[in-house]
């Protein structure tokens, strides 16, 4: 946008701002996998903002969407950036308002118990102060090490302790927005008539920008009890889960690998960095990308009876965690009904190790990158008696495209998140100057079948990870009219359409 620097210069100058290159290149994208398609074929930062702004309060919000609003210039929120479906994807007409600078604590009540805190507090630090004072939030996300509580709401996140905590919309009693208008409101959960709450979590800063969160606590658990169990299928792992959730029980944590996850879950622990000199891939790249040009021979074999057996059948794990002896309770009830439903009870030591390392494998995607493949996760979520459909139907439209793992990691009475890893790479032989655009095609067929599989199936597109751009083409498919709903709510909440424009609504030629 010509004059964007000038007018920020001239209109902004109380705004600590940026207009450097190196600024403009960090801001210009989230963690969506494509985009390390484009940076490893050297296409590092294609959608730079026009400039980059830091507030430090609501105030400083509400004045800088006023000026946005009177000039006709486009706003993207901007949390950790840890996100992975193109939620942030600014163009040079477009400024960032990072909010990592707002992370205070407004209040703290600990008879309710509540803490509202601003939106750019990052996880890790927020959880350990409230263990200090004796709670939790109970959220925990794989990405609480590089994403903000704000960031959480706004994307609809959940953590792995859903079970027993819930999702984030589960824990926000109110919020505070500044709308497109620059207009300050405050957002109270209600437990009569409308409410418009649960229109901005989830609304991925189309509506505004989330500048504090008032979020419901818990004691911090003094116990917790850990379990495993093998199953021949997956579907008789999920039947397990189901019984236990229907029957009342509310582990925080229950994770079901399909057989290959399983025996990856069990080689264990994460390994420990070595100072060993990089190298080029070699070999073992080369074996990687042609074994994943032709991945439905592999799916086809580890998913067949025989690839399950010899892989040692599906696995659950579960971790209740409370106060006193209730954890070691709630898990010989889990173990009877596991046990009844044809589990083989495989100790606390799988449990105890997902525990320890359970933010490790968001870090290991690199490798399979720079060995010229691709990898990527699709969480979808239906009803249990819908819940065979989905995955056998997402299951077989990603396996002609990439090779295929899945494992079931939020359950719900009446449903379950089914979190699929897929990896996958060019389809055909091609030149390395062309190989990075055809894993882009092959990934771009991959996500066009699964999305289609997984309404055709009746499931949702997304469970926790958000829509983005990635995910808004098949929105209409799945929610019809509701396309409408929030197309209505988005012209009174940013009448001028400034709030992260083509986020959630695709731009035609985007």
């Amino acid at each position: 946008m010509p004059g964007i620097e000038r007018a920020i210069e001239k209109d902004l100058g109380w705004l600590r701002t940026s207009v450097t290159e190196a600024d403009r290149v960090t801001y210009a994208r989230d963690l969506w996998p494509r985009h390390h398609l484009a940076v490893r074929a050297g296409h590092v930062a294609i959608h730079k903002p026009g400039a980059v702004v830091w507030p430090t309060s609501t105030e400083d919000v509400t004045r800088l969407v006023r000026w946005a609003y009177e000039n006709d210039v486009k706003l993207v929120p901007f949390g950790a950036g840890s996100g992975v479906c193109a939620g942030v994807l600014p163009t040079h007409d477009v400024v960032v308002v990072d909010l990592k600078r707002m992370d205070r604590w407004r209040s703290f009540e600990p008879t309710g118990p509540w803490l509202d805190v601003e939106a750019g507090h990052m996880g890790v630090p927020l959880e350990e102060k409230l263990n200090r004072r004796g709670y939790t939030l109970g959220h925990f996300p794989s990405s609480i090490l590089c994403s903000t509580s704000g960031g959480w709401v706004a994307a609809r996140s959940a953590g792995q302790c859903s079970g027993q905590y819930g999702k984030i919309e589960d824990m926000v009693l109110a919020l505070e927005l500044v709308t497109g208008t620059g207009e300050p409101v405050s957002l109270q959960r209600r437990a009569h008539g409308p409410s418009l709450l649960p229109l901005v979590v989830g609304s991925e800063g189309t509506l505004g920008i989330i500048t504090s969160s008032t979020f419901r606590l818990h004691p911090y658990p003094s116990a917790r009890a850990f379990a495993a169990w093998s199953f021949p299928t997956t579907e008789h792992g999920w039947e397990a889960m189901r019984e236990m959730f229907q029957l009342g029980l509310r582990p925080a944590v229950s994770r079901l690998y399909d057989p290959f996850d399983a025996m990856l879950a069990k080689q264990g622990k994460a390994k420990s960095p070595k100072k060993t000199e990089r190298k080029a891939p070699g070999l073992g790249a080369l074996a990687l990308r042609q074994m994943l040009k032709r991945p439905g021979f592999v799916n086809d074999l580890l998913h067949s009876d025989f690839g399950g057996k010899l892989m040692g059948g599906a696995m659950l794990l579960v971790i209740f965690e409370g106060q006193d002896e209730t954890p070691q309770t709630h898990i010989r009830s889990a173990r009877a009904i596991c046990e009844r439903m044809g589990g083989v009870y495989e100790g606390e030591g799988p449990a105890q190790n997902w525990l320890k390392h359970r933010y490790s494998v968001s870090y290991r995607q690199a490798p399979i990158f720079a060995s010229g493949a691709f990898v990527d996760t699709m969480e979808v979520a239906a009803r249990w008696s819908q819940l065979r459909g989905l995955y056998d139907a997402v299951r077989k439209a990603l396996g002609e495209h990439a090779f295929v793992m899945a494992h079931l990691s939020h359950a719900y009475p009446d449903g379950c998140c089914i979190y699929f890893s897929f990896a996958g790479s060019a389809a055909t032989d091609t030149n390395d100057r062309s190989w990075d655009e055809a894993c882009e095609r092959t990934y771009d067929r991959a996500w066009r079948a699964a999305l289609k599989a997984a309404v055709e199936a009746g499931g949702t597109i997304a469970h926790h990870h958000g829509a983005g751009r990635s995910k808004a083409p098949r929105l209409a498919a799945e929610l019809g009219a509701g396309l409408g709903v929030i197309e209505t709510v988005k012209r009174v909440f940013d009448p001028k359409g400034i709030m992260n424009p083509g986020n959630l609504r695709p731009i035609e030629g985007r």
